[in-house]
């Protein structure tokens, strides 16, 4: 039996994406005529499925908006051409980040707790947009003499045990019965990962950060990883060695001095993903303290220390934390979501409302903003308002399965049974469970027999999904 087998049978029930453009024009290079643009980007949508499916995701808007902004705002300044980029934010306290074909961008929530500044973060980022701009996994392929597609799967089935982080032994199972092959083809060759390197830095100072964080990031993984038998998956996959610091510090020195290094944002957020991964927000609240008791001003240490305490339920104290940082920037969207936050546990409904009516009138695009509203829509019982907000929101981040899963939930405590089969059935296609997903629909159809318009609508996104599936198959032959 093809040793292939147990990898393709697992993605051969994943589809692509409803809706994907057919026309992308050829970058022009041999690459393309293994594997096209179209096609990257295609499998890139399966596998991001399969890894959903499989390996657990951190679902806090502000994090997911940060890394998004962030990286968008790489971009723009990147040699990318293709831009339909897609995220997941992955809940691991390990470092790491990837960039798979058809503009998939995984992270990490430990590479917040590694990246100290803003700029190192960034280094990373723009390293693996650098991937994604030349390329490298077509080319790839090309170097091993016109690999075909299903071993394409394979070696993305080792990325999802990589990015497992030694979680889930099943996926590690598949991965083993190729490691030689698979632990080859997922590494990028170290031509490759200068290019990165070199167009990643060139990257960074376009959009305004200090390119030397990228040697210095690379720089404390080395001494700190050193002796380790075992580093992480990043150092696995991009290693780090003398000449490639050395290389990285030489081109950075030649760059213009100055450029962002680091922000308040960047720690807030840093200060949200330290308190995941600390074993009780009471100890969380100590170390908050003890930075708080070393520098007074320290804003990420308040907020981090706020946060704490809300999740303690030590309300008073957490109204007195985020009073001053409300104080010093009463403006400030991270703050006041907080505020909303607190207000919310502490049953304060009517302050956290006319506190987002307030700020949804200068942020009216903000995501986190915008689930914060659906949350205290719930909170008060007006499901059906939070049926129609979350409408909305689907609009602007109809892939994203976090909101998909709570549509299901809200329309299903609205009345709305068939909407909550239709939602179910997206969510589920979308975290890579297409039997469960064409169920759903069945269940819809039924119910909407009296209803020929909505029924037809149903019966046709359930024959596309069916083709999709049918076409992977096909594919992955």
């Amino acid at each position: 039996m093809n040793v292939l087998r147990p990898i393709l049978l697992t993605l051969a029930c994943l589809t692509a994406q409803p809706g994907l453009a057919s026309d992308l024009p050829s970058l022009g290079d041999s690459s393309s005529s293994i594997v096209s643009p179209q096609q990257e980007h295609q499998l890139g949508r399966a596998w991001l499925s399969l890894l959903r499916g499989q390996i657990r995701q951190l679902s806090d808007p502000q994090l997911k908006d940060f890394v998004e902004s962030s990286v968008y705002r790489l971009g723009e300044t990147s040699e990318l051409q293709d831009r339909r980029l897609e995220f997941v934010l992955l809940d691991s306290p390990q470092i790491n980040a990837f960039a798979a074909p058809g503009g998939i961008i995984g992270v990490n929530g430990g590479l917040f707790l590694y990246a100290q500044t803003e700029a190192e973060y960034a280094s990373v980022m723009a390293h693996e947009l650098a991937h994604l701009s030349q390329r490298h996994f077509a080319r790839g392929l090309e170097a091993q003499q016109r690999m075909q597609l299903p071993l394409m799967a394979a070696m993305l089935a080792g990325i999802v045990a990589a990015a497992a982080g030694a979680g889930d032994a099943g996926i590690a199972a598949i991965a083993s019965a190729q490691a030689a092959a698979i632990q080859e083809q997922r590494r990028f060759s170290r031509q490759n990962e200068q290019e990165a390197d070199r167009i990643g830095l060139v990257n960074l100072e376009k959009a305004g950060y200090d390119p030397r964080a990228m040697p210095s990031m690379f720089e404390r993984l080395m001494r700190q990883y050193r002796y380790d038998r075992k580093p992480p998956e990043f150092l696995l996959t991009h290693p780090v060695s003398e000449s490639r610091i050395a290389d990285t510090r030489n081109r950075a020195e030649q760059a213009k001095a100055g450029g962002v290094i680091d922000s308040v944002r960047y720690q807030l957020m840093r200060a949200r993903v330290q308190l995941i991964y600390e074993d009780t927000p009471g100890l969380a609240a100590k170390r908050f303290r003890a930075m708080l008791d070393e520098k007074p001003e320290l804003e990420a240490a308040r907020y981090g220390l706020a946060l704490a305490q809300i999740k303690s339920g030590q309300h008073q104290q957490a109204r007195e934390s985020l009073l001053l940082l409300l104080q010093s920037a009463p403006n400030d969207i991270t703050y006041n979501l907080a505020q909303i936050e607190l207000d919310m546990a502490s049953n304060r409904l009517q302050e956290a409302q006319t506190r987002i009516a307030t700020l949804r009138s200068d942020y009216p695009n903000n995501y986190p903003l915008s689930q914060a509203h659906i949350d205290l829509l719930m909170k008060q019982g007006r499901t059906q308002d939070a049926e129609k907000a979350l409408d909305t929101l689907l609009k602007k981040r109809t892939n994203d399965p976090d909101i998909w899963y709570q549509v299901a939930e809200v329309r299903g405590l609205s009345g709305n049974t068939i909407g909550l089969h239709q939602a179910r059935a997206e969510y589920f296609a979308l975290v890579g469970d297409y039997t469960q997903a064409i169920e759903q629909l069945d269940f819809a159809k039924r119910r909407a027999t009296n209803n020929f318009q909505l029924a037809s609508r149903i019966d046709a996104r359930q024959r596309q999904l069916l083709e999709d599936q049918r076409i992977i198959e096909q594919m992955l032959r």
